[in-house]
C-alpha cells in the first residue's frame, strides 16, 4: 500500500511587491475614507443652498460621518476576527458605495444626512482591515511603517477632495461627482472581492500570523471583548490619549476639512480653489509630520515630551492664525504649513497608547485611540457652525451667509481651549520610553 502523501507546506513568505499590492488594495477604501471626510468643505456654498443649511446644520451634515465612523471602531475589531478583511473591506466599499449614491441623490437634509451616516460607517472598516492585512503579509518590522503609511495613503485622498474636485465640480455640478465617487468605491468593491487575500496561504506563501509577537495582532485570542474593553479603560494613559487625541485633529480636520475654506475665501479673498488648495498642503504637511514624528520617537526612545512640544508648538501657530487678522501670504502658507506638521504629533497617540496597555489589548486599545482622534471633528465641526450662526450679522451674499472675523474666533477658540486641556493632560502620563507594557 503506498504511502499517504504529505500535504504540501509554504516554506517562503511572500514577496515584498505582493504583500504591499495586498496592503494597497486594502488602503484604496481608506483613501475614499478621507476622501469623503474632507469633500464637504469645497462644497459648503453647494450644499448650504441645495439644502437650505445654516452653518449648524453644514456643521452637522459633515459630521453626520464622523457619529458613524466612531461607533464603527470597536467591532470592526471583532468583525476583521470573524469575517477577515477581504469580507469586511468588500462590504464596506458596497455600503459607501450606495451611502454615496443615496447623498447625492438627496433632496432633504434627512436624506443626505443619512448617506454620510452610511459613508462614515462603512469606510471606518478601512483601517483595521490594513492592520490586519499587514500582520499577516508583512514581518513586524514593516508593521509600524504600515501604519504611517496608511496615513499617507488617507491624505492623498483628502488631496483630491481639495483642489482637484473643486475643479471638477465647477465643470460638472456636485451631485456629478458625487455619482461619479459612488461608482468608483463600488468599483473598488469588486476589485478587493476578487483580489484581496486575508492570508499569504492561499498563493502558496507563509504567513507572519503564525511568527510574529502578539503586539502585531489585531486579534485577542483568549480575552473576552468586554473583559478586555473593561481592562484597556482602566488604564490611566489609555483614558487620557483618548481626550487628548482629538485636540490636534480637532484643528486639522475641522479646519482643513470643513470650515477652512470659507473662512480663507470670506478673509483673505482667496479663490475657492485656491482655499481648497491650500487646506489640501496642510493636510500633506501633516502626513509629512505623522511619518516624521514616529521616526523620532523611536529614534529618542520617548513618546511623552515629543508629544507636548509638537502640540504646543501647533497651538501657538492656531492662536496666530485665529487672533492675528490679515497676515501676509507668505506667512498664511507657512503658519499653514508648520500648523498641519507640528499638529501631526497626534500620530504618537497609537503607539504611546499600545505600549501602555499589555500587547494582547493591542486591537481595543488601538480602535479606543482612533475614537478619540476622531472625536475632536465630531464635535468641533457642528460646534464651530452653532457658534458662526449665534454670531452671525445677518450678511448675505450670492445666497450664502458671510460670517465676520469675530465669528471665526469665537469658534476656533474652541479647539484652542481643548488643546490647551491636552497639553495639561499630557503631564500626567506615564513614559513607555518605546517599550511594550507586560
Amino acid at each position: 500500500m503506498p504511502p499517504r502523501s504529505v500535504p504540501h507546506l509554504p516554506t517562503a513568505f511572500p514577496p515584498a511587491v505582493l504583500a504591499w499590492a495586498m496592503w494597497g488594495l486594502g488602503a484604496a477604501l481608506y483613501f475614499i475614507g478621507f476622501y469623503q471626510r474632507v469633500a464637504p468643505a469645497v462644497l459648503t456654498v453647494e450644499l448650504s443652498q441645495a439644502f437650505g443649511l445654516t452653518a449648524a446644520a453644514l456643521g452637522n451634515l459633515s459630521a453626520f460621518y464622523f457619529y458613524s465612523y466612531v461607533a464603527m471602531q470597536i467591532p470592526t475589531g471583532l468583525l476583521a476576527d470573524r469575517f477577515g478583511p477581504r469580507v469586511l473591506l468588500t462590504v464596506g466599499a458596497g455600503i459607501a458605495g450606495i451611502g454615496t449614491a443615496v447623498f447625492a441623490m438627496a433632496l432633504d437634509t434627512w436624506t443626505a444626512n443619512f448617506g454620510r451616516l452610511l459613508i462614515g460607517g462603512s469606510v471606518g472598516v478601512a483601517f483595521v482591515s490594513m492592520l490586519k492585512l499587514a500582520s499577516h503579509w508583512m514581518p513586524a518590522r514593516q508593521f509600524a511603517l504600515a501604519s504611517g503609511m496608511a496615513l499617507a495613503v488617507g491624505v492623498l485622498g483628502a488631496v483630491f477632495a481639495g483642489a482637484p474636485l473643486r475643479i471638477m465640480v465647477d465643470e460638472f455640478g456636485w451631485r456629478a461627482m458625487m455619482w461619479a465617487s459612488a461608482a468608483v468605491t463600488l468599483l473598488i468593491g469588486v476589485i478587493t472581492w476578487l483580489m484581496v487575500k486575508d492570508d499569504p496561504v492561499t498563493h502558496g506563501y507563509k504567513s507572519y500570523a503564525d511568527h510574529e509577537p502578539p503586539a502585531t495582532q489585531i486579534a485577542e485570542p483568549g480575552i473576552g471583548v468586554f473583559a478586555g474593553l473593561k481592562e484597556a479603560l482602566h488604564n490611566r494613559n489609555v483614558i487620557l490619549l483618548f481626550f487628548i487625541a482629538g485636540a490636534p485633529s480637532s484643528i486639522i480636520l475641522t479646519f482643513a476639512g470643513l470650515w477652512g475654506v470659507p473662512f480663507l475665501t470670506t478673509h483673505y479673498g482667496l479663490t475657492a480653489t485656491n482655499a481648497a488648495g491650500l487646506c489640501s498642503t496642510m493636510m500633506v504637511a501633516w502626513a509629512i509630520g505623522s511619518l516624521s514624528y514616529g521616526a523620532l520617537s523611536d529614534r529618542i526612545g520617548r513618546r511623552k515630551p515629543l508629544y507636548i512640544a509638537g502640540l504646543t508648538i501647533s497651538l501657538a501657530l492656531w492662536a496666530t492664525l485665529v487672533y492675528v487678522p490679515k497676515l501676509p501670504y507668505a506667512a498664511l502658507v507657512a503658519l499653514m504649513l508648520s500648523i498641519g506638521f507640528f499638529g501631526a504629533s497626534f500620530i504618537l497617540s497609537f503607539a504611546f497608547a499600545k505600549e501602555s496597555a499589555p500587547a494582547r489589548l493591542a486591537g481595543t486599545v488601538s480602535g479606543i485611540t482612533n475614537m478619540g482622534v476622531i472625536q475632536g471633528p465630531m464635535y468641533m465641526q457642528p460646534l464651530v457652525g452653532l457658534i458662526l450662526d449665534r454670531t452671525w450679522s445677518g450678511t448675505i451674499i450670492d445666497g450664502k451667509r458671510l460670517f465676520d472675523l469675530a465669528s471665526y474666533q469665537q469658534g476656533f477658540s474652541l479647539m484652542l481651549i481643548w488643546g490647551v486641556i491636552a497639553v495639561l493632560l499630557l503631564l500626567f502620563t506615564r513614559e513607555t520610553y518605546c517599550r511594550q507594557s507586560r
